[in-house]
């Protein structure tokens, strides 16, 4: 494989930021952030089109305000990213929650009657809101029965997940209904981050056979999970390509039942992963003999960026020198992370071996950007592990002036909320 390129720094940019804020820092593009929000908010549609933001992918509040400016709204996954939400400048009914671990009962009296609508994940959390919103309007997450991912961990339809009302209890969900006297306004089905055309058209058929079950829905969610193309073998998914069917599906309903439905997406990856870079430095260069490797370790790791570690997800790694040198050659190298920890890999094959990338010949002291990690990094990292700080995050603004967003943890605050004990 090639050398991977930088995306939207350059050598000096990284320089620059590195020498300024330290290292390791995430760097994020205003400009790119706004352009993949212009390429959602585009999605084939024929009669409406709401974009939310699954904001767990990146929950920075200059981020959620870069969002919100551009007429995006928010998925959000727990009653305290509802809050978060709120605090960053969205109005309660901007937000739709859709939550593994449902409020507590006076809690969420207090956020539906708030304005946030509610998605209902499972039979007891159906039960839940209509006990305390008897005629009230709902949203359903349902399980299809097909999901697709890169992994079997990304992957959120079918048998192995858990997430979504399961297709086959339609009729307990109807009686539910029923029985609280709820209007359906929202039917919703999340089938993972693979994004396969095939299994995402297939889901939005029946995702509408829902919406025929439950006469009073004016809008079908899709979810999101629409994968990136990170490293350069890798393709992104082409909303054009997978939307122009769905709008077809959505103009045949309308022809069949009278009734024109709204369509939301709810991307996360899509908006932000390619809008982010890590820039981190070359703190050792260590060997395993001839038959073994070569080893960069990097002054960040599973802490910052789990996704290696979690998923073997794969990111773009280029060595930056770290003053103008143009008389390197090229080198295999095997990369890690700083923690103290076997799975700290930031080089892997898909199952977990050692995978050997080709990159700048690299000295210590050297920079090493990591590309596409706007999403679920910051925000998913093994925070802390190691006792390592949370690191800072700077947004490049459209003028391209590095502002930083989120300084760096206090070593202190890592144990602020421990207790001291007297002890015998």
């Amino acid at each position: 494989m090639s050398i991977e390129k930088l995306n939207f720094l350059t050598e000096e940019n990284a320089r620059e930021i590195a020498k300024e804020f330290g290292t390791p820092v995430f760097v994020y593009s205003q400009k790119m952030i706004e352009e993949k929000c212009d390429i959602a908010l585009n999605f084939p549609n024929e009669f409406g089109l709401t974009v939310r933001y699954a904001m767990k992918a990146n929950p920075n509040s200059t981020i959620l305000k870069i969002m919100k400016k551009k007429g995006i709204k928010i998925d959000a996954s727990s009653e305290h990213e509802v809050d978060r939400a709120i605090q960053a400048g969205f109005s309660p009914n901007e937000i739709l929650l859709t939550s593994q671990e449902p409020p507590s009962q006076e809690r969420l009296k207090q956020i539906v009657e708030r304005g946030t609508e509610f998605n209902a994940c499972s039979l007891f959390q159906l039960h839940l809101f209509g006990s305390l919103f008897p005629g009230k309007e709902i949203s359903l997450r349902i399980n299809p029965g097909l999901g697709s991912g890169h992994t079997k961990k990304t992957d959120v339809g079918g048998t192995g997940s858990s997430f979504g009302i399961w297709h086959e209890s339609m009729n307990e969900v109807v009686n539910l209904v029923k029985k609280y006297n709820l209007k359906v306004k929202r039917v919703h089905t999340h089938i993972g981050s693979g994004s396969d055309p095939e299994v995402w058209k297939a889901v939005s058929h029946y995702t509408l056979e829902y919406a025929e079950i439950f006469t009073d829905s004016t809008i079908v969610n899709l979810g999101g999970g629409y994968k990136v193309g990170r490293m350069q073998d890798e393709k992104t998914t082409d909303f054009q390509k997978i939307g122009e069917p769905v709008k077809e599906e959505f103009i045949q309903f309308a022809t069949k039942h009278n009734r024109k439905l709204h369509l939301e997406i709810e991307p996360g990856t899509h908006l932000i992963a390619l809008c982010g870079s890590l820039i981190s430095n070359i703190i050792d260069i260590v060997n395993t003999g001839k038959n073994g490797f070569e080893f960069i370790k990097l002054n960040s790791g599973m802490d910052v960026n789990t996704r290696p570690s979690l998923y073997g997800s794969r990111h773009p790694l280029i060595v930056v020198p770290d003053s103008k040198d143009k008389t390197r050659s090229e080198k295999e190298y095997v990369v890690v992370g700083h923690c103290c920890e076997s799975g700290d890999l930031f080089t892997q094959e898909f199952g977990g071996g050692l995978e050997k990338r080709n990159m700048l010949e690299a000295k210590i002291g050297d920079y090493v950007v990591m590309e596409g990690v706007g999403a679920y990094c910051a925000g998913m990292s093994t925070k802390n592990y190691n006792s390592f700080p949370e690191v800072p995050e700077v947004l490049l603004d459209k003028s391209n002036k590095p502002i930083l967003i989120r300084k760096k943890q206090e070593l202190s605050q890592i144990w602020q909320n421990e207790l001291s004990i007297a002890l015998e």
